[in-house]
């Protein structure tokens, strides 16, 4: 195993601390999270079930140590959330616009629903977490969460009608009524 784990080290090292450094903007905390993706590499080499899989495999853990640090160490609360659509990185204007309406819409709900949307979609909470520390029963917290996605839906559609793509990206909308989008265009 650790001489696998070698292997992988010197055929990926470099290509995977690159992808990392794209991703954090800071080469200390790439080479920290390139060695925390190598660690759970060796630790979970003998998962691997198919070896013609091994890069795509490698990447996925690397994806998964960087939305994990982003997690830890970012939570994002809902005054901040604006802030975290870059317009210049964002390439779907429509999915953008879309985000943009959304958290406007976030801050007119019930605020005990922002806050179940606000920990499980953005800081990414599990509804497991998120019932603990709003002090309910997993199915309470579940069908809060469900039913605060579902007011957010209703505000939205509302306002707009989309147009979504076969996997669920917004593609397209145009407004119902004088709402949030006229505000923001």
């Amino acid at each position: 195993m650790e001489q696998k784990t070698t292997e992988l080290w010197h055929k990926f090292s470099d290509s995977l601390r690159r992808f990392i450094l794209k991703k954090v903007k800071n080469e200390d905390l790439a080479d920290d999270l390139l060695q925390e993706t190598f660690i759970r590499i060796h630790s979970k080499i003998d998962s691997l079930r198919d070896e013609t899989k091994v890069q795509s495999w490698i990447y996925q853990i690397a994806r998964n140590i960087i939305t994990d640090h982003f997690r830890k160490n970012n939570p994002i609360s809902v005054e901040e959330i604006p802030e975290v659509i870059d317009p210049e990185t964002e390439s779907d204007e429509a999915m953008t616009q879309t985000i943009r309406d959304m958290v406007l819409f976030m801050k007119d709900l019930p605020e005990k629903d922002c806050q179940a949307l606000c920990q499980v979609e953005f800081e990414g909470k599990s509804i497991n977490e998120y019932a603990d520390k709003a002090g309910l029963t997993y199915t309470a917290a579940k069908t809060r969460v469900a039913r605060a996605r579902h007011k957010l839906s209703d505000l939205l559609m509302n306002c707009c009608h989309y147009e979504f793509d076969k996997y669920g990206t917004v593609i397209g909308y145009h407004p119902i009524h004088c709402c949030c989008c006229n505000q923001n265009k």
